[in-house]
């Protein structure tokens, strides 16, 4: 299928803060999956433009559950400008539901198709071709273990913040978990079911059942989970459990694990920095990284 693909212009982009001097950030439009039109949010360096424009680092960043492209970017702020790297936050689409994508099979395919539409809607952009990363919290977390298990994009590496690995165990929570009731209502609209009658749906919307793939990908991989999650009660199972089945199969994988709150980590005043660090996006110096050199050296 092809995109369709149209850039905002210039006068029209979404301006940046005082709190977030050093990037702009642009949008474009592309034709989701589904079928439907999409945003996506470029955040790149103020200078960064037709006039300047090396080549940079690529960052695919998913939103959360129930959120757009652009609210995603209040957990980058201004980092970009840092490195330099570019992001590109994509509003997507679900197979049924807008922002409740939770790792549908043609939201993948279009956060994997990111470098190109960006390329495509600014032909000046310019990205280093072996350093495309995918970096994400939550549902995007869950959809970025996703794209690395993918074949038709190669990553330089994925960090994956208070991810979830398995659906069917996240729809069996959600009833007893404190303001998301009305989620298993929304899974088997999105989903087609619930996974007592199409356990396939979310299988093939889980991380957990692609451990294989994203172990023989030699991809590293960042897993930052709470042991205080109050939205995913879970980790035990989400992450805990997804971790260990990497290490059995030799997946190039380091974890950290804390006790913010969900959401917190992935921020420039949190852990994001640490993460970027270690994948040489920004600069190593004043940032504790938590995992051995020979992990991060390797990546570069």
């Amino acid at each position: 299928m092809r995109f369709a693909v149209a850039a905002v212009a210039a006068a029209t982009a979404v301006a940046a803060s005082a709190a977030h001097a050093g990037v702009r950030t642009l949008t474009f439009t592309y034709r989701s999956a589904a079928g439907s039109e999409a945003t996506a949010y470029l955040v790149l360096p103020s200078w960064y433009g037709p006039a300047r424009h090396p080549a940079v680092p690529f960052v695919i960043s998913p939103h959360g559950r129930g959120v757009s492209g652009r609210y995603n970017l209040r957990f980058w702020g201004a980092i970009a400008g840092r490195g330099p790297f570019v992001v590109v936050s994509p509003d997507g689409h679900g197979r049924k539901l807008p922002f409740y994508s939770w790792g549908w099979s043609g939201q993948i395919d279009d956060l994997a198709r990111m470098p190109q539409l960006a390329r495509a809607a600014f032909p000046w952009l310019r990205i280093a071709g072996n350093r495309v990363y995918a970096i994400g919290d939550s549902m995007g977390a869950q959809e970025v273990l996703l794209l690395a298990a993918r074949r038709d994009i190669r990553l330089a590496g994925v960090a994956a913040f208070d991810p979830v690995s398995d659906m069917a165990a996240r729809y069996r929570v959600w009833s007893v978990t404190a303001g998301e009731q009305q989620l298993p209502a929304l899974a088997r609209i999105e989903f087609g079911g619930a996974p007592a009658g199409a356990p396939a749906l979310y299988a093939a919307r889980s991380p957990i059942d692609f451990v294989g793939a994203i172990a023989r990908s030699h991809i590293p991989i960042q897993l930052w989970w709470s042991r205080r999650d109050a939205v995913i009660t879970d980790q035990t199972v989400q992450s805990e459990r997804f971790y260990e089945r990497l290490v059995g199969l030799g997946a190039r994988v380091r974890r950290v694990v804390g006790d913010w709150a969900h959401g917190h980590a992935m921020h420039p005043q949190t852990h994001l920095p640490a993460a970027l660090a270690c994948f040489g996006l920004i600069p190593a110096r004043g940032v504790r990284v938590p995992f051995g050199r020979s992990f991060c050296s390797s990546i570069r």
